[in-house]
């Protein structure tokens, strides 16, 4: 069983600045922090609970962005994913969702996954459009909104999905492609062992940056050491379909919004207090 983790490396969209946008509507990553998306790392742990009950399954970690977004694929490692791969080139620059989703595909029919898991939304765009769009392109059957794995063989999963007004049992034959609600478990911690064995797991471009020669010969040892670093060429993508250019949605108009706290107002349950709410919200417009 071949099971695929699509994750993201994104910026801690929870501490945004006024620089954290550039003047051509893409998001400035270098001024925020980057990190694991919070529901990849619910999706991982889906994985990796998937591959506990099968017998001979492989979890790999697929993600699309510079080189430093190894970082992420150490990070899978580490909890107990077997390897990753890392999509990098310049000419993924500027994806949207139809650009990023056509790319991920691409790279997914190089590996032939039976099972793909991923984060149901990334918290810098927040459209919950890539995996769908995913499975679309690979002509996959998907689940959406799953919060629990209930059962799984090597013909089909059951799982249990989060709706608005409750649950949702369903049963579905592989393959299949799953996007992870934020209300699964969260994802087990690193494995201090994993740690070590993997913590000089590099890129073939990282390697190159290497200047310590002890770590050189390690890696050259070590074949298990070295992440795949995947062009536009390596998974035949059509240039036409990648970056700004492949990319039909355009950013028309960004307003930076900085909330500040100033004051505060304590008030009871009395009907005094509530009438004074409800004027002060009537004459800022907040309703009304």
């Amino acid at each position: 069983m071949k099971i695929l983790v699509l994750a993201k490396q994104v910026p801690d969209t929870r501490n945004v600045g006024k620089d954290a946008m550039k003047e051509d509507g893409t998001v400035n990553r270098s001024a925020l922090p980057a990190i694991f998306n919070p529901d990849d790392l619910c999706a991982l742990e889906m994985a990796l609970e998937a591959k506990e009950r099968l017998q001979n399954a492989e979890v790999y970690v697929l993600t699309m962005g510079p080189i430093r977004a190894a970082e992420i694929i150490r990070e899978a490692i580490y909890r107990g994913a077997d390897k990753g791969f890392l999509l990098t080139d310049r000419k993924f620059a500027g994806s949207d969702t139809l650009a990023t989703s056509y790319v991920i595909a691409q790279a997914a029919k190089k590996w032939q996954p039976d099972l793909i898991f991923c984060g149901l939304q990334a918290i810098d765009g927040d459209t919950a459009q890539v995996g769908p769009q995913t499975a679309e392109k690979l002509a996959f059957p998907q689940i959406t909104y799953v919060e629990k794995l209930v059962d799984i063989d090597n013909q089909h999963i059951v799982v249990k999905r989060r709706l608005e007004r409750g649950v949702e049992t369903v049963k579905c034959a592989l393959p299949l492609l799953i996007t992870v609600h934020s209300s699964a478990p969260l994802c087990r911690a690193r494995n201090a062992k994993r740690v070590m064995q993997f913590k000089h797991a590099r890129t073939k471009s990282e390697i190159q940056d290497v200047v310590e020669t002890r770590l050189i010969a390690s890696l050259r040892e070590r074949p298990y050491l070295q992440i795949d670093e995947w062009t536009a060429d390596f998974i035949n993508a059509d240039e036409n379909f990648l970056g700004l250019s492949g990319s039909p949605t355009k950013v028309k108009k960004i307003d930076n919004v900085i909330l500040t706290q100033k004051e505060n107002k304590t008030l009871t349950s009395s009907d005094a207090d509530i009438e004074l709410l409800m004027t002060e919200l009537l004459e800022t417009r907040v309703i009304g």
